[in-house]
């Protein structure tokens, strides 16, 4: 069981190692000016172009060759880089043959030890996007939001107009023509019948009685 053991951290140890000489055989390293190496540019735009040809991973190196007794390398700070600030830098290099490993992504900044070079362009800014596996380690954009689809029209017929408030609707227009009155109903009147008796009168109701009176005196 030990035997095993051994043997399983040996293969262990021995990938690592593979994996460190594949990555290393991977590696490049980048001659910085490419032929006339690290001097004076003749152009303000050399360095940078030079720059944007390549791409720069985790592990690659820069290569500075140089005159040792005349120039040198200075790795410095963004602000020292803009400025030509050459007091404080982060590393120096004067060997006359500088390889510089880029261990980690971001930007790298490089100005020439001798400022009046570093005044006439002789600094260089490089930057590591990915690691070696092809792993961005910078932060990536999202894409914008796509905008959104338009409102589909509505298929109802718009709602006719309401009329205002407080206002009563049109009167029906005039009829015109002839037309006929109709007659009045008569009132009904209370009429007295001509057939009804008065009572008798006083004067009458005597007269007969003497009229009746006297025929019984007559025959008699």
């Amino acid at each position: 069981m030990v035997l095993n053991l051994k043997n399983m951290m040996l293969r262990e140890i021995g990938l690592v190692c593979l994996f460190l000489i594949v990555d290393k055989a991977n590696a490049r390293e980048f001659a910085v000016g490419g032929a006339k190496g690290w001097t004076v540019p003749s152009s303000s735009q050399v360095y940078s172009q030079w720059a944007e040809q390549s791409r720069f991973q985790i592990g690659d190196s820069l290569l500075f060759v140089y005159q040792p007794n005349q120039d040198s390398v200075l790795q410095v700070t963004r602000d020292a880089y803009d400025s030509c600030n050459t007091d404080a830098p982060t590393a120096k290099f004067a060997d006359g043959k500088t390889s510089f490993a880029l261990t980690h992504s971001g930007p790298y900044y490089f100005i020439s030890g001798n400022k009046d070079n570093c005044n006439k362009n002789e600094k260089l800014v490089v930057i590591v996007m990915a690691d070696r596996n092809g792993n961005n380690n910078n932060t990536t954009l999202s894409p914008p939001p796509l905008p959104s689809p338009a409102p589909a029209p509505s298929s109802l017929p718009p709602s006719p107009a309401l009329a205002p408030t407080g206002e009563s609707p049109p009167s029906p227009p005039p009829m015109t023509g002839p037309f006929e009155t109709p007659a009045p109903t008569p009132t009904p009147t209370q009429e007295t019948p001509n057939n009804a008796a008065s009572p008798p009168s006083s004067s009458f109701l005597a007269a007969l009685l003497a009229a009746a009176f006297a025929s019984t005196l007559f025959l008699h």
